[in-house]
Formats: structure tokens, C-alpha cells, sequence
């Protein structure tokens, strides 16, 4: 198909401004299957309640530079929760600024795509493979503990930029882990395009924490597979970006296993934060369990999709899907779908959705109690978004979005 047809596009048009560059048979593979594809409408069920149209608009580049080692590293320092530590900027691997050991963190930078699931369905996807520069590759050997987590800190340097980023974590047998992805800084005007593939074996424990604090727009993609008797953990927490969309597939193949996500949301001004979850259970005997809290304030918008599938052959599974949404302000809109599909017939599962302003018999016994009604408000909100909060381990990821709440919402969890 020639470029003149491609651009006919809305996404034809988008791409005609990048410059696309690369001898990697994938990445041409990937880009060729663009010129078929075009960005997603409201008219498209999964994207229903989300315009993409000013990222669509949006006159970006592929950046790859970079800013120097003393600027970047005093923007960072406040975000840093492990002295295990890595630093992306603009998809490129800051090693001047990164710390970890590799003899006890199997971590490889490569540029090498053919390891990566190569998903040409969603565009997102297809758009990462077809322009990220470098892939982050952590392996946790087989009957590993890590007593630290690692951390990995993403970070937008300049303008109208778009960054594609890629993560592929490989968990062997008998492990166990804690990941932090941390999404910071970023102008507003930027694309912030990430995928993350996460490989869950027999018997492991991974978890997952993944923060988004950074302005700009932010497109993330998580896919997961667990084997039997395994634990998997994702805790999103979302406290800023202009537009937010978090895709999150997760396919549970072995027996036993046991499936957390968890997310919060805490918006303000005119933002958009969608979080859309896929669990697959295809075999018996599994347990899932989804809770995700929105606080929305001014002219926010939340949008929640959780789709839960039980399939024919998965007998015996417990499946619990809830979201509660608190609406701060007369202005401030949720749209909320949990949907459950159940083709088994020995099963445990149930899904609901809450949304409601802040209880005012609550908010007046506080005040007789001698604090104020913003105080009191704040004190509401933590205890509702506590379950969430409270579901994070590590202890310095804790204080971090503790201080993150404080500097953009004026409260806190306590």
C-alpha cells in the first residue's frame, strides 16, 4: 500500500510526521501492518468512553535525546524507592544513572524484538513494536528470592515527543519478586506508548507495581500468563496524565493459581484515566480477585472496564470483580462496565459497581469532632481508597505516593 493511501488515515497522517527508520524485519512487519489500521473511535466498544482525538492531532517525534547527567539525575532522585534501580529516558537505557547488581538481578538492555510477543490486533501494541528502540529483559532464576525489589523509572525529556517502551519480565519456577514500574515527569503534549509482558511459571509469586505520576498521555499494555499454582499481583496507582489508558490482559493456564489487581485512581482538572482488565481463567481450581477505587474531582473523567471470562473447562473458580468510585465534584463523570462471562457451572463469582459522593452524615460527625470540612473530606477519601493503598508491600513505594498526594491533592492516606 503506498504512503499517499496511508495517510488518508487519521493514524496515516499521524505516522506520516514520524520518521520511521529500521532494518529490523519485525519492525517493518509491524508497520506495514499499520497502513491497514487507524486510530480507534468512541464508535469502537473497547474504546467507547475515550476520544484519542488530540493525541491523533498531536505533531510528535520519535525523540532520542537525551538531557544531561546532572539535570536528569536531580529530577529523578525524589522518585527513587530501591537501590535497585533503572533509568529510561526517552526508551533509551540511562546506564550513567542507573544502579542495580547483575550478579543478583539477571537484567539485559537489547534491541533484539523477536522475543516479544508480536500482536498486530491492537494498535498500540503494533505502534510500540514497530518504533521502540531497546527492550528491558529481567529474568528471576529458578527458586530465587529477591529480598529487594527493582525498580524501573521512565522518564520524557522534551517536547512532543512519542516514547515507545518495552519491558519483558521472565519469572522461573519456585520464584519470587516485587517490579516497580515508575512513569514520572513528561510534558503535557506527549505520547508515552508502553508495553510490558510478563511470564508468571509454576509455583512463582510476582508482583507488580506499576505508578503513573508523569503528565502527558500515557498508553500501557500488560500481558500476562500464569502457570499453576502461581501468584500474580499488579497494584496500578494513577495520580496524574492527561489522558490514561491501561490495558490489562491476564491469562490464567495453570491450576491453583491465584490472580490480585488492584488500582486507584485520583484525578483532577480535566484528565481522563482508563483502565480496561481482561482475566482469562481457561482451567479449574483458580481464584481472581479485582478491586479498583476512583476518586474524581473538577472536570475529571474515570472510564472502568473489567471483563472477567470463565471458560467451560475451568469448574471451581472463585472470581470477585469490584468497583467504587467517589465523585468530589458536580462535573466529574465514571463510566463503569464490570462484565462477567461464566461457562462453567461450579463456580463462585460476583462483580459490582458503587458511585457516590461522600457520605454528609460522615462529613458533619468529623466536623463535631472538631475538624474541618476539608479535612474531613480528605479523611473520608483516604479511608475509602485505603483497601487499595494498603495492598502495596513495599514500605518506600508507600511514602512515595503519600508525598505524590500531598504535593498534587493536599492529602493523605493516614
Amino acid at each position: 500500500m503506498t504512503m499517499n493511501v496511508l495517510t488518508e488515515t487519521r493514524l496515516g497522517k499521524f505516522l506520516s510526521k514520524l520518521n520511521f527508520d529500521s532494518s529490523n524485519a519485525l519492525q517493518n512487519e509491524a508497520f506495514d501492518a499499520l497502513r491497514n489500521m487507524d486510530f480507534p473511535t468512541t464508535r469502537d466498544e473497547y474504546w467507547k468512553y475515550t476520544r484519542l482525538n488530540k493525541i491523533a492531532n498531536a505533531d510528535l517525534t520519535v525523540s532520542s535525546g537525551i538531557l544531561d547527567f546532572a539535570r536528569l539525575s536531580e529530577d529523578i532522585k525524589s522518585y527513587i524507592v530501591s537501590d535497585q534501580y533503572i533509568v529510561i529516558e526517552n526508551g533509551i537505557y540511562r546506564e550513567d544513572l542507573s544502579q542495580f547488581d547483575n550478579n543478583k538481578y539477571d537484567v539485559q538492555i537489547s534491541q533484539d524484538l523477536e522475543s516479544t510477543s508480536a500482536n498486530f490486533a491492537d494498535i498500540f501494541q503494533t505502534i510500540n513494536t514497530a518504533f521502540v528502540k531497546e527492550t528491558i529483559h529481567i529474568d528471576i532464576p529458578k527458586n530465587t528470592i529477591w529480598e529487594k525489589p527493582v525498580q524501573i523509572i521512565y522518564i520524557n525529556s522534551g517536547e512532543g515527543i512519542m516514547t515507545n517502551t518495552s519491558l519483558v519480565i521472565t519469572a522461573d519456577t519456585s520464584t519470587k519478586a516485587n517490579i516497580i514500574t515508575t512513569f514520572i515527569e513528561g510534558q503535557s503534549g506527549n505520547l508515552s506508548n508502553h508495553y510490558t509482558e510478563v511470564s508468571v511459571s509454576d509455583n512463582a509469586n510476582i508482583t507488580l507495581d506499576k505508578i503513573q505520576i508523569g503528565n502527558g498521555w500515557y498508553i500501557a499494555t500488560e500481558n500476562v500468563t500464569q502457570q499453576a499454582n502461581s501468584t500474580f499481583k499488579i497494584n496500578t496507582v494513577t495520580l496524574s496524565g492527561d489522558i490514561v489508558r491501561n490495558n490489562l490482559n491476564i491469562e490464567v493456564e495453570g491450576e491453583n493459581c491465584e490472580t490480585y489487581l488492584n488500582g486507584a485512581v485520583i484525578t483532577k482538572g480535566q484528565q481522563l484515566v482508563d483502565n480496561h482488565s481482561f482475566v482469562n481463567h481457561l482451567v479449574s481450581n483458580c481464584m481472581s480477585d479485582e478491586n479498583y477505587k476512583y476518586v474524581l474531582d473538577d472536570k475529571s473523567t474515570g472510564v472502568f472496564n473489567g471483563r472477567v471470562v470463565v471458560q467451560q473447562d475451568a469448574q471451581k473458580i472463585n472470581a470477585y470483580q469490584q468497583n467504587g468510585n467517589i465523585l468530589l465534584s458536580d462535573f466529574a463523570k465514571i463510566n463503569s462496565k464490570p462484565e462477567l462471562e461464566i461457562y462453567a457451572d461450579d463456580v463462585k463469582c460476583s462483580h459490582g459497581s458503587t458511585t457516590g459522593q461522600l457520605d454528609e452524615d460522615a462529613l458533619f460527625y468529623l466536623q463535631t469532632r472538631g475538624l474541618s470540612k476539608d479535612k474531613a473530606r480528605k479523611l473520608l477519601v483516604s479511608a475509602f481508597t485505603g483497601e487499595v493503598f494498603n495492598a502495596i508491600d513495599d514500605e518506600n513505594l508507600s511514602a512515595l505516593i503519600l508525598k505524590v498526594l500531598e504535593e498534587k491533592f493536599d492529602w493523605t492516606t493516614d
